[in-house]
């Protein structure tokens, strides 16, 4: 089990110095009432299996780290599954983030101690900005990744969504990367909820920007559904990881596979 590091927490790189570095490949397992689960464009959910048994399989397969949401935990106003956390740390060794439901200091000290290495706010955040700096001055930019659920809509901007993609706001998320990135955030976690789940590519175009603008590792998120996509949006869209769920929940493309593929189009993977 990995060490829980308090706010003396070494930083990483400074910011803006880890471009070009080693890509990569983030499995997403979306977590309702214990259970692995995958949706399309955020509606219509079903199981894909056990966490803890995917996590494994993830680490053995050499996923360079696991993202863990917690899809409801928001809304059902109650936090994180501390006890799966402590499950996942036991069993893996790779870095993995939770998400979910956090809205305080607490939750995030609560988190780490049972071997989570970076968290995910989302909604608390947007709500109370503070709360990145918060965590930030306390544990280190390094474990605060920033999810942004995003949404095109008719008039040629993508916007801000909260509570899981239920609730649109009128931020554009640009405005709002910029601002957590200020606050403290060090990565962001960007998901298209016009792609997720389509298996028709990232949202290359957002993502490009975001990459373009933020001197923080930006993760890629939803739509992945060919090796080509996973190419696609580390060379056209400088994304620094990217994430997907049931691609890999359903074993349609296997991780060693994909990283084989992308070091023969010169993406700079570790095997």
């Amino acid at each position: 089990m990995k060490n829980f590091q308090n706010s003396e927490t070494v930083q990483g790189p400074p910011l803006g110095e880890f471009r070009g570095l080693t890509k990569r490949i983030i499995p997403c397992l979306d977590i309702k009432d214990g259970r692995t689960v995958k949706g399309i464009n955020f509606e219509n959910i079903r199981d894909a299996g056990d966490p803890v048994e995917l996590a494994k399989f993830y680490s053995e397969q050499g996923a360079d780290e696991l993202v863990f949401l917690d899809i409801t935990a928001t809304i059902e106003k109650r936090k994180t599954l501390v006890q799966l956390v402590k499950k996942l740390a036991h069993n893996i060794n790779i870095p993995f983030t939770v998400g979910g439901g956090i809205s305080s200091v607490e939750n995030v000290a609560e988190l780490l101690q049972h071997g989570a290495d970076k968290i995910s706010v989302n909604t608390a955040a947007y709500k109370n900005p503070e709360l990145i700096k918060q965590i930030a001055d306390q544990f280190g930019s390094q474990c605060v990744v920033l999810a942004i659920d995003t949404k095109k809509e008719d008039d040629g901007e993508w916007y801000v969504y909260l509570n899981g993609g239920r609730t649109k706001t009128e931020t554009k998320t640009m405005d709002w990367a910029m601002q957590a990135v200020d606050l403290g955030a060090g990565e962001i976690l960007l998901t298209s909820m016009n792609n997720d789940g389509t298996k028709n590519g990232f949202a290359l175009d957002i993502t490009s920007q975001l990459c373009n603008a933020l001197p923080v590792p930006v993760i890629a998120s939803g739509g992945a559904g060919t090796m080509k996509h996973f190419k696609d949006v580390f060379k056209n869209a400088n994304a620094d990881a990217a994430l997907a769920a049931s691609i890999f929940h359903y074993k349609e493309i296997q991780i060693p596979k994909l990283k084989k593929y992308l070091k023969e189009n010169n993406i700079n993977v570790r095997l």
